[in-house]
């Protein structure tokens, strides 16, 4: 298990992180979030052994991270990393020998890998010759060469078409699946929500939400209502419990306080003609984000 417990890192007088705190356990895709500048890059360098704490302790499997539990430990930033002018060969014969490897370990490894993700005619091209996607799953192999405990993705979908987002979804989730220990980061939500059964907020530092999805969602008392049919915008404006409507294509999203005003929407459009859809749904965590974060820059 990760476990990071009130940690807390200044450079100089600027406050980068403030008492943060969460676990990762085995087999569990964790949700970090926040918007640039909140100080996830901070927490990744940390739990890397890249930046040292200010205060706090950060353990792996209870032992604290030095330079032996660093080669447990797989890192894909958002940043492209990858010595441009070498190889992919002589990139992960480098990068696997600093982990650890043996020179027959990398070169067994780097084949699967390479024909895994549909890109071993590569392995002998410079990466600079490479498209931004094929880069990105270089960077990835080379994330995940050494065959981590702890993995790191952060905006691993980086410059990918959608045929390659779901090879990439496929290789995290057999690492899931495997028992591996995973932080996931990204602006995109649905991947959160796709990966994630808890995560954390990050603002300034500071945690502002923490907790399983499920219960932050059900926490989160606002509702949204998908309607197809002949409704009119302004008539359910009117609505008590309505906070606001928005039209995509044929259909309208209602945006209700909670769910108790559901039967107030119902009873209109209950009366209304042609109505093809009418669906109560949870919140995205993108409007829960949106919230949350706006919040807190507005205390």
């Amino acid at each position: 298990m990760l476990k990071v417990d009130n940690v807390t890192k200044y450079y100089g007088d600027f406050l980068a992180v403030k008492n943060l705190s969460f676990e990762v356990k085995e087999g569990e895709i964790f949700g970090l979030l926040g918007v640039n500048g909140a100080g996830k890059t901070t927490t990744f360098r940390m739990i890397t052994g890249l930046l040292d704490k200010t205060e706090g302790t950060i353990t792996l499997d209870e032992k604290p991270i030095d330079y032996n539990a660093t080669d447990k430990i797989g890192f894909l930033t958002e940043e492209r990393s990858l010595l441009t002018k070498l190889t992919v060969k002589e990139q992960a014969l480098f990068y696997g020998q600093l982990k650890g490897m043996t020179k027959n370990q990398v070169e067994t490894e780097l084949d699967r890998l390479l024909e895994r993700f549909h890109i071993l005619e590569y392995k002998d091209r410079k990466i600079k010759e490479l498209s931004k996607g094929n880069q990105q799953k270089v960077q990835f192999i080379m994330a995940i060469l050494h065959s981590p405990k702890l993995l790191i993705l952060d905006e691993p979908f980086s410059g990918l078409d959608p045929i390659n987002v779901e090879l990439f979804k496929d290789v995290i989730l057999e690492y899931k699946n495997e028992g591996r220990m995973i932080i996931f980061s990204s602006h995109r939500m649905d991947h959160v929500e796709y990966f994630c059964e808890k995560l954390l907020i990050l603002v300034k530092g500071e945690t502002v939400l923490e907790g399983k999805l499920k219960n932050i969602k059900d926490e989160y008392k606002k509702k949204n209502i998908k309607i197809i049919g002949d409704v009119k915008k302004d008539e359910l404006l009117k609505i008590d419990g309505v906070l606001k409507v928005e039209k995509a294509g044929i259909e309208y999203i209602v945006n209700i306080k909670e769910k108790n005003y559901v039967k107030n929407v119902f009873d209109y459009v209950k009366k209304q003609n042609n109505i093809e859809k009418f669906i109560v749904e949870e919140p995205t965590l993108n409007e829960i984000f949106i919230e949350k974060v706006g919040e807190s820059y507005e205390k």
